[in-house]
């Protein structure tokens, strides 16, 4: 199976901007060692974005043209036998990239690692961020209108795994439970080990589907280290654990079926570490799919 690299540059699902900036600059970085295919799809320029505080439904539209692309795009490569590995873009981004990938094998699971479950709806949202509605519109929970382009299967909450979450809204803890999706906090992989937590998020996430769609939120990593982000959470995980986890993921790549890598902002970063780290946790991705020595992987910015 060959890769292809797609940019989903939109950050129309948070109201900070800079994330939209972050696939060029990382597709640039890595066509210093990937040969292969890559596409950038990148939203509007003259996109007002909505800054009302109280508007809980910020951009929807905006962000639904930009990922009925991104769906469209990437259902394609599926189709031609292509593994996906998308660079956001801010969260909303994983809605079509999961979405697709359902679409054509119908029934998969997924993991996601964020300090966020993203489990708002359009009733319990604070922020109005598309951002942290992304998952309950890929699970089937509410949020129609954030997946009307997509006319396939979601994936089941009880087949989808949140690991790191340290920042659930109050409101949102309820969708979570009454959902089924499955959560390991930050403080149950300090308590069991990231092998024991990512083994057995493999484990619910694949079992009796037909692969797993994984999704790595740059915020999982403290803002200390990685502070390129849009909405930094603290008490995050270090580099050394983010790689160990990378390396834990690809021990699981025969049943991954799509990628996506998200939120990394440009505008908010400091002496390109959170950049360096992006870079370092896609190359190893790139080079596993490409059954390549991925564990030994590094590639230094210029």
């Amino acid at each position: 199976m060959k890769s292809i690299i797609i940019g989903a540059g939109s950050d129309l699902g948070v109201h900070i901007d800079g994330s939209s900036l972050g696939p060029v600059q990382l597709i640039n970085d890595i066509k210093s060692f990937y040969n292969g295919e890559t596409t950038t799809i990148m939203q509007e320029e003259d996109i007002l974005k909505s800054r009302n505080l109280s508007d809980r439904r910020k951009n929807e539209y905006e962000v639904d043209e930009i990922n009925t692309k991104i769906y469209n795009t990437i259902l394609e490569k599926e189709k031609d036998n292509y593994f996906p590995i998308v660079i956001g873009g801010d969260s909303s981004i994983t809605i079509p990239t999961a979405l697709a990938s359902s679409k054509v094998r119908e029934n998969i699971g997924m993991i996601l690692f964020s300090p966020y479950t993203n489990y708002n709806t359009f009733d319990t949202t604070v922020s109005g961020n598309i951002n942290g509605m992304a998952l309950a519109a890929i699970n089937g929970y509410k949020n129609s209108e954030l997946r009307y382009y997509h006319d396939g299967n979601v994936i089941q909450p009880t087949k989808t795994v949140v690991v790191g979450a340290r920042s659930i809204d109050d409101w949102e803890k309820d969708n979570v439970k009454y959902s089924g999706l499955n959560v390991f906090t930050s403080e149950d992989i300090k308590q069991k080990g990231l092998e024991t937590v990512i083994n057995e998020a493999f484990s619910i996430a694949n079992e009796r589907t037909k692969g797993v769609h994984i999704s790595f939120d740059l915020g999982l990593l403290d803002p200390s280290i990685a502070p390129g982000v849009s909405i930094p959470e603290f008490d995050g995980v270090s580099e050394e654990e983010v790689m160990n986890i990378n390396k834990l993921i690809i021990a699981h790549m025969k049943d991954i079926t799509s990628y996506d890598l998200v939120e990394f902002n440009p505008l908010r970063d400091e002496n390109r570490k959170t950049e360096q780290i992006a870079l370092n946790i896609l190359a190893q991705i790139i080079n596993a799919v490409n059954k390549k020595n991925e564990n030994e992987f590094e590639v230094k910015l210029k």
